[in-house]
């Protein structure tokens, strides 16, 4: 068995392989294992009820949304044995439960539950089944071409979309949809290990104004704030600037922003934040069907954001799909 990409998806696919009895290959382009997982806070959860699940993405495939609901508990009691550092017990959100886990812990226990993993080298392009494809969809190749911001491993060009697409996959969900925040705008100085401390998260506190001055997003967004992100990102620039009372210069955020050479005005007792839009993960992709196979190709399965219309018109856990798919993919693989 073959599995393209080393992040959560990839690693949880092997992991589980490997119990199954059979020796997996992992391929990663990438000089390091862990994906996009080892850059998040790495909270990975469910919505407490299906129900808040089809409220919150109501465009999602709900086949889809019914396999990761119902295959979370199991799956994350599966991840908990292998045993990665548990940061947090609980989420603090009331919408959702499940578990927050140290990042290089999780992936240094996925790494030694998947086997061989070898860096550096890609996807074959004369790959045979059985194979898997999590690549971490194509965020980076729509960051550039719409000129935002990567929150992201810098490897998710769409390898495993375009793998399988080739080959007649057909699409799932809108591929112009994508999960992400708001960060400091150019120029600041933003690294991998800032994606979550300057993340501007502001509850609905904020006013939002495009560069023309224009408030070009009203009411509160939602809990996850992706739908601000993607709204800046129609913006001219995708740019905008987020208002907020000068009472809170000296909050975490304000001053995380400052700290990276962020541009903050302050005028009539308001601070104006120069934000831009990031790019986390794309949400359309692979259509799969529930036993991650890829519909209408033969011995290829897909896990992860590599598959599409799950989130569509809202977000849920990218984590928690790679992996309850990517479990899901290595039992239908081994068969």
């Amino acid at each position: 068995m073959l599995i393209a990409g080393a992040g959560m998806a990839g690693l949880c696919a092997a992991a589980r392989a490997r119990e199954l009895g059979i020796h997996p290959l992992v391929v990663e382009k990438g000089d390091r294992p862990g994906g996009s997982m080892l850059l998040s806070s790495c909270v990975i959860w469910r919505y407490r009820s299906f129900d808040d699940f089809r409220l919150q993405c109501p465009g999602g495939d709900e086949r889809l949304q019914r396999i990761v609901y119902d295959g979370f508990d199991e799956a994350l009691d599966w991840l908990v044995s292998l045993g990665p550092e548990v940061v947090l017990e609980e989420t603090p959100n009331p919408l959702t439960t499940g578990k927050r886990f140290d990042p290089q812990s999780l992936t240094d226990a996925l790494v030694r539950a998947a086997g061989e993993v070898r860096l550096e080298q890609r996807l074959p392009p004369e790959a045979q089944p059985p194979l898997v494809l999590a690549t971490g969809g194509f965020a980076v190749r729509y960051a550039r071409e719409h000129r935002l911001l990567v929150r992201c491993n810098p490897w998710s060009e769409g390898d495993g979309f375009d793998f399988a697409h080739a080959r007649g996959a057909e699409i799932a969900g809108d591929l112009d949809e994508f999960y992400g925040r708001a960060m400091p705008a150019p120029p600041a100085e933003i690294g991998e290990d800032d994606y979550v401390k300057l993340s501007q998260l502001w509850d609905g506190e904020a006013r939002f104004l495009n560069e023309r001055g224009e408030e070009f997003f009203t009411g509160p967004p939602a809990w996850h704030e992706s739908d601000l992100a993607q709204a800046i990102a129609r913006q001219p620039g995708g740019t905008a600037w987020f208002v907020v009372s000068a009472e809170h210069r000296d909050d975490p955020r304000v001053v995380a922003l400052r700290e990276a050479g962020g541009t903050l005005e302050e005028t009539g007792g308001e601070l104006r934040l120069h934000v831009a839009a990031a790019v986390t993960h794309t949400q359309g992709g692979i259509r799969v069907d529930e036993r991650a196979r890829v519909e209408g190709v033969d011995g290829l399965f897909a896990a992860g954001v590599d598959v599409g219309g799950i989130s569509t018109g809202g977000y849920s856990s990218g984590l928690a799909t790679a992996l309850v798919l990517g479990r899901i993919a290595a039992e239908e693989a081994a068969k």
